[in-house]
């Protein structure tokens, strides 16, 4: 993507066009794991719990070869890799790298959206370092990342946010994808719809059932078909076959909801247990919320089942929650009807949304990634 493109016809507000960086790091965890651990490097590593009761938050590459993926039970990523090596998650390093790679990216944008400790969208329409252009700016960050972490990037660079997650995907690990202006609708449409950031498990399997697997077969259907099927997500979804994506980048998001979980060794099977495990958590969830000066509406539960089945229920409250004491009471409502427990809980979760000053973004966000949160 060069200067020289500066036209965007799909953005009337905006006679630019922008240029959108995205960097996911690869394998982030691991990676640091291996990357202090010789002993660990081209070895298949797992950071999490190793017990019955653990999960995986973050594979190696290597590990990823035996089908080890991050949230998968521990059991289960053992017996897929026997030679899987347990590493615990150390997320105060994670965190003291993911800065180190912040700052980087503040020597190149202004505009520096953070998605998660690991990955980030970069606004560079305004070529801050004078590099000359967006793919420049990708290669040099990622070259300055490995040069001061020891670890390696992937970057993709496009017009839009959309497409240019999508890039930094396609050539992992280690490499780079440009979409330039005028290819980003051919690009989307050979992709599973699977790929497309925002579309969950169940709106692919709705998808899936109409015969709509990629993005060429979601590009077919028109506006009406899809808002007779899919309602307020028609248009989304015919702008995502398209490659539309108007979403500016945005440093200061206001944060959307903030939240903790707890994954148990044994699981809990009375109902004092479980009372008092939400306590702790919502304990966990209203310290955070304190720290932020964030005031929510909405209490969500989350409980995952001995077999793994995962179910969430949500209460919203006229006035913002004003203390813990509060948040435990709507957390207690909302689980009572869900008592006695027909099976064992292995995870307990809490959410805190709807916060005050709220401003309609349709994006979002988490303060932190659930496996940070997550108190195993």
């Amino acid at each position: 993507m060069q200067d020289g493109d500066d036209h965007d016809p799909g953005d009337d507000a905006d006679t630019l066009v922008r240029k959108i960086i995205h960097i996911d790091m690869d394998a982030f965890y691991a990676s640091v794991e291996q990357r202090d651990d010789p002993a660990l490097r081209g070895k298949p590593v797992a950071v999490g719990g190793s017990s019955r009761r653990g999960v995986v938050a973050a594979a190696s590459y290597e590990a990823r070869r035996f089908g080890v993926r991050s949230a998968m039970p521990s059991v289960t990523a053992r017996r897929q890799c026997p030679s899987l090596i347990f590493v615990p998650p150390r997320f105060d390093v994670y965190r003291d790298v993911s800065h180190q790679i912040r700052a980087i990216f503040r020597d190149y944008a202004d505009e520096v959206e953070p998605l998660s400790l690991d990955e980030a969208y970069l606004d560079v329409s305004a070529d801050k370092a004078g590099v000359g252009s967006a793919t420049a700016a990708a290669q040099l960050i990622r070259q300055r990342i490995r040069a001061e972490t020891g670890l390696t990037a992937s970057a993709g660079v496009s017009y839009n946010k959309f497409i240019a997650k999508l890039a930094s995907d396609q050539n992992k690990p280690d490499g780079i994808t440009i979409i330039p202006p005028g290819k980003g609708a051919a690009f989307v449409q050979t992709l599973s719809i699977r790929r497309f950031h925002g579309i969950g498990p169940v709106t692919a399997a709705k998808l899936e059932g109409f015969g709509i697997f990629s993005g060429a077969d979601l590009a077919a259907k028109d506006p009406l078909w899809l808002a007779e099927n899919f309602g307020n997500s028609a248009e989304w979804l015919f702008n995502l076959a398209r490659g539309i994506d108007q979403r500016r980048v945005r440093s200061n998001r206001p944060l959307k909801s903030l939240g903790g979980e707890r994954t148990f060794f044994n699981d809990l099977v009375s109902d004092t247990e479980i009372r008092e495990a939400l306590a702790h958590v919502c304990t966990v969830v209203w310290d955070r919320a304190a720290k932020k000066g964030a005031r929510g509406r909405t209490v969500t539960l989350k409980l995952r089942y001995a077999d793994f089945r995962t179910i969430t229920r949500a209460r919203s409250v006229a006035h913002a929650i004003p203390d813990g004491r509060s948040l435990l009471a709507a957390g207690e409502a909302i689980l009572a009807p869900l008592l006695p427990a027909e099976q064992g809980i292995r995870l307990l979760g809490v959410t805190l949304s709807k916060f005050e000053g709220e401003d309609g973004d349709d994006e979002d966000r988490t303060d932190a990634p659930a496996d940070l949160l997550s108190l195993i």
